[in-house]
């Protein structure tokens, strides 16, 4: 599927774009003439200074090529400080590490909710490598919360000592670079980058043993006229240094994603890779490589299973709409002060967005960690679907 009429990048869009297709061209070159579709989505997505993440372009919001749901309302923020703040009350000096802050809008509304319960953390650590999204988000906390921008540490790397925390991660998974393949004639073979005519171009080699062990784990069917999916070799290193860090903790995960059954369903056959550009989706992954956010749902049984390899407890895993409504979204939407008939309206639908069906409410995902609590993690009271794990 590819999205017709995109927008027209600009000239400047577009030199910088040329300049990370010549840096993609010479790691190709220096790996032999192919490089795997994990190592260009690596390319392509963090390259310093040109990468989609590290270029400096606005990716959040109307005006950039997504909305995630904090950036939708204030709701979501507003609502996640109802489990948050529940459990700083159960776990001492603890902190928020929260990951992939996008613009700061989570993180400020967060700071600014929780301090009205006087639920305030020791400390909120933001992970961020990008050194241009760490000023972003730095003025969005000075703009909105000025008085508690000192409560904010930027880190570029886990604290090295354990600490008691609550993380947050939302939608930092699917932005992890992934394997692609596909099963033709019987036979796994993996999606890569060459050069041809000097133009870069999508084309397939024979898998290799670990990639072939991997994929034939997954139950896929090797007699499919055609299958073709993805994987993230990321997401159990990621979860592994998390739970390392933490001595006694929770870990709140939201993303686009299913359990291992539904990911690799025969009824999923095209994968679920996509690019995404001015809020239009491409399945074009060398269009103007560094301007598209590239990106892939989320096996959260792979993230279960990490999870309890390494000592954490997987406490609930449900939509995100449950989980909101769960915290208490509908008595956090009826207690919001509204001047006039339509701000009231647009908090309803703003509420509709994050949690219906149809919208972010079912497509979105949470899945609840913990160590060392004595009772389950706040937020999956209701329709707990950990069983599907």
């Amino acid at each position: 599927m590819q999205t017709l009429e995109l927008p027209e990048p600009t000239p400047d869009e577009k030199q910088q774009s040329q300049k990370l297709v010549e840096v993609i061209k010479q790691d190709i070159i220096e790996a032999g003439g192919w490089i795997d579709f994990e190592r260009y989505m690596q390319l392509a997505l963090y390259s310093p200074g040109l990468g989609y993440y590290s270029g400096g372009a606005q990716k959040f919001g109307e005006q950039g090529d997504f909305i995630t749901s904090p950036e939708v309302s204030s709701l979501f923020a507003q609502t996640l400080s109802n489990p948050v703040s529940k459990l700083i009350e159960k776990i001492p000096d603890t902190n928020i590490i929260e990951f992939g802050a996008g613009s700061g809008k989570l993180a400020a509304d967060l700071l600014r909710a929780l301090q009205k319960k006087a639920k305030l953390p020791e400390k909120y650590f933001i992970i961020e490598l990008s050194a241009e999204l760490q000023q972003r988000q730095k003025d969005t906390i000075r703009q909105l919360v000025p008085d508690l921008l000192t409560h904010v540490q930027w880190l570029t790397k886990l604290p090295e000592s354990r600490v008691n925390a609550i993380v947050i991660a939302n939608e930092v998974m699917d932005a992890m670079p992934v394997k692609r393949f596909r099963v033709k004639n019987k036979n796994i073979e993996k999606l890569g980058v060459e050069i041809k005519g000097q133009q870069l171009e999508l084309s397939y080699r024979e898998a290799d043993e670990n990639l072939t062990k991997k994929v034939d784990a997954l139950g896929i069917n090797r007699n499919e006229y055609a299958y073709v999916s993805e994987l993230n070799e990321h997401i159990k290193p990621w979860i592994k240094s998390i739970t390392q860090c933490i001595e006694k903790g929770a870990i709140y995960l939201i993303d686009y994603g299913y359990p291992r059954s539904e990911y690799y369903s025969e009824e999923r056959h095209m994968g679920t890779f996509l690019g995404y550009y001015r809020h239009r989706s491409i399945d074009a992954p060398l269009w103007y490589p560094g301007l598209q956010d590239l990106t892939a749902f989320i096996d959260f049984t792979e993230v279960a299973e990490a999870a309890t390899e390494n000592g954490f407890d997987v406490d609930g895993f449900t939509s995100q709409g449950n989980f909101l409504l769960n915290s208490g979204l509908s008595e956090v939407v009826e207690n919001t002060a509204t001047s006039s008939e339509i701000e009231r309206l647009q908090i309803v639908q703003q509420m509709k967005t994050l949690s219906l069906l149809g919208e972010m409410g079912e497509r979105f995902k949470v899945i609840g960690l913990s160590k060392g609590l004595e009772e389950n993690v706040p937020g999956f009271e209701f329709r707990d679907f950990r069983y599907r794990l």
